[in-house]
This record gives structure tokens, sequence and C-alpha cells, in this order.
């Protein structure tokens, strides 16, 4: 599995082996081999685990061939953020990526992606990316979004994934396709969970035994929420508190019960769905987690939302 500017196709018009490709050139030599109109693509950092493995998957039933990117983008990194700290397991990430059927493998230095260093514009996340995960990271979903375009262009997809689990940046990458008017298909996949319920990161590498006990409680949380969703957005919110409440050892960034396009608080007489999400720190280690419900008669979790396209609410939402 080694670069190359003419990878060898089968008479099926699939890849023996992935291919790595690491400049603008051998991606385009890579891309132009593919014989099939539906290109999908899923980006990644690196670290990959098997919540990368369901996205490369679902990716290759729905498409003729399958890009994946690894790319550690220092423009989502803050000033407090240790980006030298993050794993890097490019020889383990390429074997999922064999394994389960990517075709290109897109793996650049920074250089390549920003040849003229810092890039001068940007693109901002607007409203949506200062709350949440912006407001405890700054400028981190402006560096996202401003990577997820360029990935975009030079891989000519055709539908990319991501998954539930980083919500907030599906919602924003979701509306940047939309408001600039990307020709892309942006498809959401279910949070992938550890067989304990822990949501699948790259982070939780960092987690000891026992910070790992203690992060079981964000998920608890969640689940707690969503049983409470019937009786409408004052339960779920208690019952999702009340298990935060009863393991101090998290530190408790924020736990909300927001519209799932606008990310503003939903009221009490609300009923339809909604995104309960949960951020904390357990031991050195910052953790996200998510779980779409539906509010009211009826309701309970959801694995993705129905009408994630669909236009913000007004109003009080």
């Amino acid at each position: 599995m080694t670069t190359q500017d003419q990878p060898v196709v089968d008479a099926d018009g699939t890849f023996r082996e992935p291919v790595v490709v690491r400049t603008r050139d051998e991606l385009r030599a890579a891309r132009a081999a593919l014989p099939g109109k539906e290109i999908a693509v899923v980006m990644t950092m690196g670290a990959l685990h098997e919540g990368h493995a369901t996205l490369i998957q679902q990716a290759r039933e729905g498409a003729d061939h399958v890009i994946v990117t690894i790319f550690l983008n220092p423009l989502q990194f803050g000033p407090k953020e240790d980006l030298s700290r993050y794993p890097r397991t490019f020889d383990a990430d390429l074997e999922i990526c064999r394994r389960d059927g990517a075709d290109i493998v897109f793996a650049p230095s920074p250089d390549v992606v920003y040849p003229e260093g810092d890039p001068g514009v940007r693109v901002s996340a607007g409203p949506l990316g200062a709350v949440l995960e912006g407001q405890s990271r700054p400028g981190h979903f402006d560096g996202m979004l401003t990577v997820v375009g360029k990935l975009m262009h030079l891989t000519g997809g055709t539908r990319f994934l991501f998954g539930q689990k980083d919500a907030q940046q599906l919602l924003l990458i979701r509306r940047m396709v939309r408001d600039l008017d990307f020709p892309a298909k942006v498809v959401s996949v279910p949070t992938v969970r550890e067989d304990d319920g822990l949501a699948m990161s790259s982070r939780n590498m960092y987690l000891t035994p026992s910070d790992r006990e203690v992060a079981l409680s964000l998920s608890r949380a969640l689940r707690a929420g969503a049983g409470a969703a019937p009786e409408g957005p004052s339960a779920i919110r208690r019952a999702a508190r009340a298990v935060l409440v009863a393991e101090p050892l998290v530190l408790v960034d924020y736990l909300v019960l927001v519209h799932p396009t606008s990310l503003r608080d939903v009221p009490e007489w609300y009923r339809g769905e909604a995104l309960l999400a949960v951020a904390g720190k357990v031991g050195t280690t910052r953790l996200i987690d998510n779980t779409p419900v539906l509010v009211g008669p009826g309701g309970g979790a959801l694995d993705v939302f129905s009408d994630p396209d669909a236009a913000p609410a007004t109003g009080v939402m």
C-alpha cells in the first residue's frame, strides 16, 4: 500500500488495496482512475476506531467508490489545546481502511492543504459556531468548516458521511453546504458506542480505567433523559441532570436540550425532535456525547434526526 500515480483497478472497478496519496496531483490521478460516478468520502483526523469503520462501511454500501481522508487539521486546535498530544496511528488507520473497503486514502501534510501557510480566507461558522462547543473552543468550527470545504473540493466526492456524535459539527457542515450551494450530499450516521455505552472517540484512549467508569455517566445521563422524553423537556433535563449530579468526578461543561437546527433551548411546551447534548471533563480528558430525542407522547431516543435539512425554527426556538 504505497503511493502510486496510477492505481491498479480490478475488473469490477475496485482497487485491490487502498491507494495512499499525499499530494494534490496524486489525488487527482487516483480520483480520475475511478470509473464510478458515486464517490463517498469519509473525513477523519486519524486515530481511527470502529466508529470511523462504520462510516467507511456505510459509505461502501451506498457508493461506487470510497475516499478516506486522514488529516490532522491544525486550524481546529486552539491555543490551549495540544495538537502534538493528538494520537497518530497511521499504520493502524490504514489497516481499517483496507479492511472496510476504502479505495483511496488521502493523507496530506499541512503544507499540501494550506500551501501558503495559515489561510487568509476562512469559512465562518457564524452564530451557530459560537455556542456549546464553540463557546468552549473559540474558532474551532471556523477551522473545521474551512478544511471540510477544501476537502470536499479536492476529493470531488458526491456523498460525505459524518457521525451523529459530533452533532454541532454535522449541523454546521449541513448549513455550509446549503448556504454556500456546495454540490454535495451530507449523510449522518448514528453514533457508534462501546458495549458499555461509551461513545467511541479517539479521545477515549486518554482515559484511565477509573476515568472510563466515571465517563459512563455521560451516556447514562443521555439514556435517562431520553427515557423521560414522553413527559416533556423539563422531565428530560431533570432525569439527565440527576445522573450527572450523582457522579461528582465529572466536571460538566454543559447539559442542554436544544432545537436540532437552531441550537436554542426548547421551551416546556415544545413537542418534536430535539438534541440532548452533554460535555464534560473526566480526569484530563474532555468528552462530548448526545442523543437525538423525540419529545412528547410516544417519544424517546432517536438514531438520527428525520429531517436534518429543515429550516431553523423561528421565535422562541
